[in-house]
């Protein structure tokens, strides 16, 4: 088998979408008031209401999309995102806005449920390494692309330019997707889908130390990264802080498409996980007796990065049929966007009890959990 490296490409590129329906609203936030002066609190909701469908209906949708059939799922999501970003450059009232970031939550689960498990159908096993932990930087890579392109445009042209730009880039990928995904054969049957079978797949998937496993894993990383990146900067100094927060999500990335690539080469993707999760939680030692060092920090994101790549190529490893994969991936979904919408919330109100000491101690212990989630999980493998 030979690997499709433009089919990847271009399925990396529909993760970046994918991200962009966080990132588009997350760095114009603070602009938002003034197309929504009377929104308050409400305001909040424009960015988690994507998550909470995930944390809802994150394993229903690798369910579906595998009922669905893979190039169809993707094929519709992208398209549903595309409309609903035109929508949201009409400028609609609140409620109509909200209503869409709800609903632009189902198109982002079929894309990070469909795009991965395609990448990993796509990719010869000896490049699986690389394909997926490519896949595993679409959130970095999206929000660094808005921060540094998207903020200039909307200073141009507005904000609803940023949607409007974003739901053109959807649908000119559904186009292309459509004709290079062609050649691939479906091999998934579309079966009826019952809310009793739903229960019970539900089930499976977090009894099997197989499907579950990424998940698991994930639930703690995207508790822990969310978080830094959301309250590291006041602790650290005025001079370098924005070089530094700036820098953490590239670390992160360098990390994880270099040395995680290579570590996979002589290692299992889970093998190299916990290696993350062992090296990060050092490096929380490390942050707790130097607050805020700026070396410290990007060391952190650093070793993070080795969860990031590895958990998505954990997943084919763990998991041989392409339904499982989808399976495996909804629950990364469901996993990951419980993770982002714990982690800050819990993360702040540590730090109002304990001071700073409540960073290296929550995130140390979430850090320290995801260790032990994937040993006892290897061990329930082995035997």
């Amino acid at each position: 088998m030979t690997t499709s490296f433009g089919r990847v490409f271009l399925l990396w590129g529909a993760g970046l979408g994918a991200a962009a329906q966080y990132a588009k609203v997350s760095v114009i936030f603070d602009q938002l008031p003034d197309l929504y002066p009377e929104a308050g609190a409400w305001l909040g909701w424009a960015v988690s209401l994507v998550g909470l469908v995930g944390i809802i209906f994150g394993v229903a949708a690798g369910f579906l999309v595998a009922r669905l059939r893979y190039k169809r799922a993707l094929i519709w999501a992208l398209w549903l995102g595309a409309g609903i970003s035109a929508l949201q450059g009409l400028g609609l009232p609140l409620w109509g806005f909200l209503t869409l970031r709800a609903i632009e939550g189902l198109s982002h689960l079929g894309l990070v449920v469909a795009a991965p498990t395609l990448i990993a159908q796509l990719s010869a096993p000896q490049h699986r390494g690389f394909t997926l932990t490519l896949w595993g930087t679409f959130f970095g890579v999206a929000f660094a692309v808005l921060t540094w392109g998207g903020l200039p445009m909307v200073a141009a042209y507005g904000v609803t330019s940023l949607f409007w730009a974003h739901g053109l880039y959807m649908a000119v990928l559904a186009v292309i997707l459509t004709f290079s995904l062609q050649v691939l054969p479906e091999n998934t049957p579309i079966t009826r889908f019952s809310l009793r079978q739903f229960i019970k797949d539900h089930v499976a998937i977090y009894r099997s130390p197989r499907v579950a496993a990424a998940g698991m894993g994930w639930l703690f990383y995207t508790f822990c990264f969310v978080s830094v990146l959301t309250v590291m900067p006041p602790f650290l100094a005025p001079e370098y802080r924005a070089i530094v927060m700036g820098a953490m999500p590239l670390a992160s990335i360098v990390s994880s498409m270099t040395l995680g690539v290579y570590l996979l080469r002589s290692m299992s993707a889970v093998d190299v996980v916990v290696l993350g999760f062992g090296s990060s939680l050092a490096v929380m030692g490390w942050l707790w007796v130097s607050p805020g060092h700026a070396w410290a920090c990007l060391a952190l994101a650093a070793t993070l990065g080795l969860i990031q790549g590895a958990s998505f190529a954990a997943v084919p490893q763990l998991n041989d049929s392409a339904a499982t994969q989808a399976q495996a991936n909804g629950a990364m979904a469901q996993m990951g966007n419980l993770g982002n919408a714990l982690g800050t919330p819990v993360i702040v109100a540590g730090l109002l009890w304990l001071g700073y000491a409540a960073l290296p101690i929550f995130v140390g212990t979430a850090l320290a959990l995801g260790l032990c989630t994937h040993l006892v999980l290897a061990r329930l493998r082995n035997t």
